[in-house]
């Protein structure tokens, strides 16, 4: 991981190059290099830190019509020059950038020194390198034998290499003594190959190419691609070519850059008016009380067939899931349930053939989500996408779905996309109930509600309350508490997220009947709790639970409806537009989305980079 651009055309390749991994930046990156070609020479320069500091180290006469580059999220090995990409063999005549883990790392190192390479990381992508060079300098799998018809072909030295490799990789290489070319190869990891008049490129992520083309070519799990200047051939790994098919890529809803705010996530807060809108618009039918959803392809005999609806996330996205549990149950009547992805697929789940799942993710690029895609697909099940970028992997894997259109997101801390995948989720909720179990006055109802709830949005944060005095708070806090019962249970645990991810202040979120067995003990004079209280049928439960918080010395923040009788009960209270029960969650996590970015502020936190983290998790 994290962040992979590449160029090869008649043109300089460095400034291509550093505004892509600029485009990249948003994924989240601890270091970052490129190479380009000049003269039969790799020219490499690496830097710790932000894209910034390497485009200051790069002359910028600096020659090469050909190169790769990467920004790299540490796996194997800390966060300095010698660990950042690319990596190159021992004699400096390949270098690779590689987003993945390799698995066999420990067993290909040990051989490749004791047939003398020089390894000069602690990284398992620099095993790449020196296998490439071994193939393509004609040994054999043993060191001692003779591959002669892998010797000096680029294509055919990667693919053996590759085929060495377990685990997970998007890799591009460039060669020393092939000039006008880039290999580069998939398994589990995503690139995107795009494609100019005489030129070509390749990234991680079509926004990187979105300035240059709109013509692309997605590689597949364990394909190759030969790039030149006349365009690409991809190849299998097993042997043999394979046909691209060439895609183009829509127009982005929503603009990438910061305009008058001060750091992406502060606008994609303020985005989420427009983001809903664009969700939702055209998918409420409000005089039938349903909604459509046409990328989900149901004919009612399928809807009332399904048995059970099954969601799966990681992070924010299962934050969502819970949400979008908890609303097919409520209108549709449904078994349904929200499973973290990472734990999915290794627990051996049952599927049932007539369930409906959904793989849901901001970037459908998640590991963990498409490891869980493949596995229902593997039992026989069916399973759908709610995704935000159009193309990515998860979209194609699961051919049937719906984007949520939330514009590009480029914090790493999701917002935006947090609150459309919900409200994703709410449509489809809602074209289920009206099928199974709504009648239609009950679905006009819903339907209602959920159309005024962008603008409900975008009155709240013209206004938001006493976001500071919450911040005074939990800045100060050993850690916070935050409760809520029913789906504010969800957002209190996405508040919780918020706030570890942005400010790095130590988080706990439970269902607010749960605090009494076991993180009351927490409690001390002072500690904040953030209470979720909105005017549903549970929150006379939830104010009980304020009140034991409170009798133990602790600092609430209470987020409670407009109107409620209630709402004075908090040391801070913060109130948000009155809505339809099952919808408040669009609502309450304003709060706290605000609160997460002002303590962060307030704490000189890297608010749209936080520390250690990637906004597209590509491996496990």
């Amino acid at each position: 991981m994290c962040g992979i651009i590449g160029f090869v055309g008649l043109r300089q390749a460095r400034p291509i190059l550093i505004d892509g991994l600029r485009r990249l930046e948003y994924r989240g990156y601890d270091s970052a290099g490129l190479a380009t070609l000049s003269e039969g020479r790799l020219l490499v320069h690496r830097r710790v830190g932000r894209v910034s500091e390497l485009a200051s180290a790069v002359p910028a006469d600096l020659a090469g019509a050909t190169g790769i580059a990467h920004t790299r999220w540490a796996t194997h090995g800390g966060v300095t020059q010698a660990n950042a990409h690319p990596h190159t063999d021992s004699l400096g005549r390949i270098a690779v950038v590689h987003n993945g883990i390799v698995e066999n790392m420990a067993a290909l190192k040990a051989r490749l020194v004791a047939e003398g390479a020089v390894f000069r990381s602690e990284t398992d992508s620099e095993v790449i390198a020196h296998l490439i060079a071994h193939f393509y300098d004609g040994f054999g799998p043993l060191g001692d034998s003779i591959m002669p018809d892998v010797a000096g072909d680029p294509v055919a030295a990667v693919r053996t290499a590759m085929a060495r490799v377990r685990g997970t990789w998007g890799v591009a290489v460039v060669f020393a003594d092939q000039p006008d070319i880039i290999v580069a190869a998939r398994n589990g990891s995503p690139l995107v190959v795009g494609l100019g008049e005489g030129e070509t490129f390749l990234a991680s992520d079509s926004h990187a190419l979105t300035p240059y083309t709109r013509r692309v070519v997605y590689l597949q799990d364990r394909e190759l691609a030969l790039l030149s200047r006349e365009g690409v051939q991809t190849f299998l790994l097993d042997g043999g070519e394979a046909n691209p098919t060439v895609h183009e890529l829509e127009e982005e809803w929503g603009d990438s850059e910061k305009g008058d705010f001060p750091n992406f996530m502060l606008k994609e807060i303020h985005d989420q008016p427009d983001a809903l809108r664009q969700c939702l618009g055209g998918r409420i039918l409000a005089e039938e009380g349903t909604a459509k959803l046409g990328g989900l392809d149901l004919s009612p005999r399928r809807v009332m067939e399904v048995s059970r609806v099954g969601f799966i996330g990681c992070g924010t996205a299962y934050h969502a899931c819970m949400v979008g549990a908890a609303a097919v149950e409520q209108l549709a009547r449904v078994p349904a349930t929200a499973e973290i992805a990472s734990e999915y697929r290794y627990r051996n789940p049952v599927i049932d053939p007539r369930s409906l799942h959904f793989a849901v993710s901001q970037s459908g690029e998640t590991a963990d989500t498409l490891g869980a895609t493949r596995e229902i697909e593997l039992k026989g099940g069916e399973i759908m996408g709610i995704v935000n970028v159009v193309g990515s992997s998860i979209a194609r894997t699961c051919g049937k779905g719906v984007y949520i259109h939330s514009g590009p997101e480029m914090a790493v801390a999701s917002t935006k996309a947090f609150t459309n995948m919900i409200a994703a989720m709410y449509l489809f909720a809602l074209q289920m109930g009206r099928t199974r179990a709504l009648s239609p006055s009950q679905g006009r109802e819903f339907a209602e509600a959920l159309r005024a709830v962008p603008d409900l949005v975008e009155r709240y944060l013209k206004d938001p309350g006493p976001i500071d005095a919450a911040v005074t708070a939990v800045i100060k806090a050993k850690n916070v508490l935050f409760l809520g019962r029913g789906v504010s249970a969800a957002v209190a645990a996405e508040g919780a997220l918020k706030l570890m991810e942005v400010a790095y202040v130590p988080c706990i979120a439970y269902p607010s009947g749960e605090m009494k067995h076991g993180p009351i003990a927490l409690l001390e004079p002072g500690s904040p709790v953030i209470v979720i209280a909105p005017d549903d049928a549970l929150k006379d439960k939830t104010l009980s639970n304020l009140q034991e918080s409170r009798a133990r010395g602790a600092f609430i923040v209470l987020i409670t409806s407009e109107g409620d009788e209630y709402s004075e009960m908090g040391d801070v209270n913060i109130v948000v537009p009155r809505t339809h029960e099952l919808l408040s969650p669009l609502l309450t996590v304003l709060p706290l989305q605000l609160l997460a970015y002002q303590a962060g502020l307030a704490l000189g936190r890297d608010i749209d980079r936080p520390r250690n983290l990637a906004k597209s998790v590509t491996v496990e």
